[in-house]
């Protein structure tokens, strides 16, 4: 029997509107690094051993204060990063409709075997990523592990763990930075506490969502690589 703590990323510019971000590497946003600030705080007193993340810069970015706080190095995994888009990658919404109306049609009847072109389907990312957490959770028995990681990673455990169908749209709470505790014992994942972001009561309200254009702006900036260490 292992216990994981689940935390998605903090918040980054197209978390501001309803764009695909998918695997692309975006850095967290000043609320995210707000938020992943918080996090380190909350976290100081779990006693953990071991912290894993996606290899994506913006779980990097979240990781990072708490390994900092703690002297623990992340394990890097990319095995937990996001469902790639493919074609829908760093698109808004109407910029899909326009670009792809068939695939974004296709999309919005959230079945599992759909992938957007170039992407990956939700059947396959749910087998990539409980394959990784069960992984993980057996090679770290016994020790308080946390792992950062992306919204859609924590709906397939969600769906997991209640015996949810893959299809059908994402109906679980999954704030930035929010902790989620789950068990996991054999092949079993059980839920013991989620979305639980106290520790982010008093900072100012999230940013509000960004015209698509200056997020495209925004994008187009260098981002300068993090180098936590791997292991």
């Amino acid at each position: 029997m292992t216990e994981l703590i689940l935390i998605r990323h903090g918040q980054t510019e197209l978390n501001r509107g309803p764009f695909f971000q998918g695997q692309i590497d975006v850095p967290l946003n000043a609320t995210g690094l707000a938020q992943a600030e918080r996090l380190a705080g909350r976290l100081a007193g779990e006693g953990l051993e071991l912290i894993a993340c996606s290899d994506l810069l913006r779980t990097r970015q979240t990781a990072a204060p708490v390994s900092q706080r703690l002297a623990l190095d992340p394990i890097l995994e990319a095995a937990l990063r996001e469902q790639h888009f493919g074609a829908f990658e760093g698109l808004s919404f109407d910029e899909c409709i326009a670009r792809h109306p068939e695939a974004f049609a296709a999309w919005q009847r959230h079945t599992a075997g759909f992938a957007v072109p170039g992407g990956e389907s939700v059947s396959r990312f749910h087998e990539r990523v409980i394959g990784a957490i069960r992984a993980l959770a057996t090679r770290h028995r016994g020790r308080r592990v946390a792992v950062v990681t992306h919204g859609g990673v924590l709906d397939m455990v969600w769906r997991t763990a209640y015996g949810l169908p893959l299809s059908g749209p994402r109906d679980c709470p999954t704030p930035n930075t929010g902790i989620n505790r789950i068990r996991v014992e054999g092949d079993a994942l059980q839920v013991l506490a989620w979305g639980d972001d106290a520790h982010l009561a008093d900072l100012p309200a999230a940013q509000a969502p960004a015209p698509a254009a200056d997020i495209a702006e925004r994008l187009q900036a260098p981002i300068a690589p993090a180098s936590p260490s791997a292991r």
